[in-house]
């Protein structure tokens, strides 16, 4: 059989970086690594093609080759679903969908051949044998999770490795924690499942075999969540190949903000090469961390925990949340200051959103406030629900904190405090599309943007008290232009 898997293309959003990737030629930040596993799953026979509409077009060519279409997708990526979804049908080609998007809303696919929804470990296999016996299903379902240490390795030979500026592996599904907000839980489950570190090993292995070399994202939703198997088998196995090939890669990760309460972890982490970790943060006002259930953040210094992760050498990248019922009047301020105060540079703030499956679009549609389809995006001035506050001021008070923490004044502020406490663990090594990025950064912030003397005073503040974040200057410089393409009304 010939399968042709396509990727949706994502908007243009704070997690694109979209107007960041052009600084160092690359057309999308991460690889899809749900597809590449699923082509692992099938049949060796069969013939595949990836079309990532993130970094190449969708060709009626491709189509009518293929005997089937893939299509994984995320609810953000929904716009660019119904377009595939059309041209499909347009030329007659038979559609197979799952992901999150498809499982969340199955039911409104109808156009769809096959629906194989939740983990493919366990509904693809039951959708391939009965296509081979001429009998397929309209849909594959299962409540049961996946043994992932029979996960196959993903099929990185399909990707045009030089689009990406990240690589992706997973190592764990699923999370200890149950906040209101998100649908991970009712997904992946609340019982953390890990691969064996000779998986991943041998998935660094076959990266490093297909030339990848810089910055692999572990996309766990929680990778500290079994701590204990993560420090006596993973990060002892990651430190060693890592030592033995010469540290070819920088990790990226998320984590729960405990992560801070343990030094040791942490200690292993940077060893290992992990040099950033996403944490949400969500809120500072402790109400609104109860009542999303979010008691892993509540009576603690978060600001301390973001500082003691950094000074480790890990760089927190942070999600902040609005909309809470018991966000008072004085909450964006509040956020504001906190941002400012913990010296986060990219401060992911959003407006929140209820995810079809999470326990608060339950409790909301209990309550009559689901206003509209959740659209996966919550930095584009959208809700899906009916608010406490006031919508209107709801929306002024979020684009006071945007307009302020990524104005040049406010997030260079930010930048330098980062620099001055951070020492980069490890330093890569000069490369071609590194010098052509610090070039474009001259030219398009530094020349072509009004309010480059943040730019240049950064540049020549680093040269000249801290000169081995230099590089780290340009790269935050670039976040930041991007940050204020995708809102550009913040000046």
């Amino acid at each position: 059989m010939n399968i042709l898997l396509v990727y949706p293309q994502y908007p243009v959003t704070f997690w694109s970086f979209k107007h960041a990737l052009k600084f160092i030629s690359k057309k999308a930040s991460n690889v899809p690594l749900g597809l590449i596993t699923i082509a692992s799953l099938l049949p060796d026979c069969w013939d595949k093609k990836l079309t990532d509409l993130n970094v190449t077009s969708l060709k009626d060519k491709d189509i009518k080759w293929a005997d089937y279409v893939f299509i994984s997708a995320m609810s953000i990526q929904l716009a660019s679903v119904k377009q595939i979804v059309e041209r499909c049908k347009q030329l007659n080609a038979k559609m197979v969908a799952g992901g999150p998007l498809f499982t969340e809303e199955y039911e409104q696919y109808t156009e769809i051949d096959h629906l194989v929804l939740n983990e493919a470990e366990i509904t693809l296999p039951l959708f391939i044998e009965d296509l081979k016996n001429g009998r397929p299903k309209k849909i594959y379902q299962s409540d049961k999770f996946a043994d992932i240490t029979k996960t196959p390795l993903p099929d990185y030979s399909l990707l045009k490795s030089g689009a990406y500026a990240t690589a992706g592996i997973q190592y764990s599904r699923g999370c200890p924690f149950d906040c209101e907000f998100c649908d991970i839980t009712a997904l992946l489950g609340r019982q953390v499942r890990t691969k064996t570190s000779v998986q991943i090993i041998a998935e660094l292995d076959q990266l490093l075999k297909i030339g990848w070399r810089g910055s692999v994202f572990f996309v766990d939703d929680n990778f500290i969540g079994h701590k204990k198997k993560l420090k006596n088998e993973l990060l002892p196995a990651v430190i060693n190949w890592m030592k033995l090939n010469n540290n070819p890669f920088s990790f990226i990760t998320e984590a729960s903000i405990n992560l801070a309460d343990d030094k040791d972890l942490m200690d292993m982490m940077v060893k290992a090469g992990f040099t950033r970790v996403f944490v949400g943060i969500e809120t500072p006002e402790e109400s609104c961390l109860m009542e999303c259930n979010k008691l892993h953040n509540n009576n603690r210094d978060l600001i301390e925990c973001v500082n003691t992760i950094q000074r480790k050498g890990m760089e927190v990248y942070a999600g902040f949340i609005v909309g809470f019922d018991n966000d008072p009047p004085n909450i964006f301020q509040r956020q504001i200051d906190f941002i400012q105060k913990s010296g986060i540079i990219t401060a992911m703030v959003g407006l929140l959103n209820a995810p079809r499956l999470s326990k608060l679009y339950m409790r909301l549609k209990n309550e009559g406030r689901i206003s509209d389809k959740f659209g996966g995006d919550n930095t584009n001035y959208s809700m899906n629900f009916i608010p406490v506050m006031d919508k209107n001021e709801l929306l002024k008070g979020y684009q006071k904190i945007i307009k302020n923490i990524y104005s040049c004044k406010s997030y260079y502020e930010r930048v330098k405090m980062f620099l001055k406490q951070y020492d980069p663990p490890f330093h890569e090594p000069l490369s071609l599309n590194r010098f052509m990025a610090f070039i474009k950064s001259i030219i398009y912030i530094g020349i072509l943007k009004r309010n480059s003397r943040y730019f240049w005073k950064l540049l020549f503040w680093s040269i000249f008290n801290k000169p081995k974040s230099f590089p780290l200057a340009v790269t935050y410089s670039i976040y930041g232009y991007h940050f204020r393409r995708v809102f550009k009304d913040v000046s």
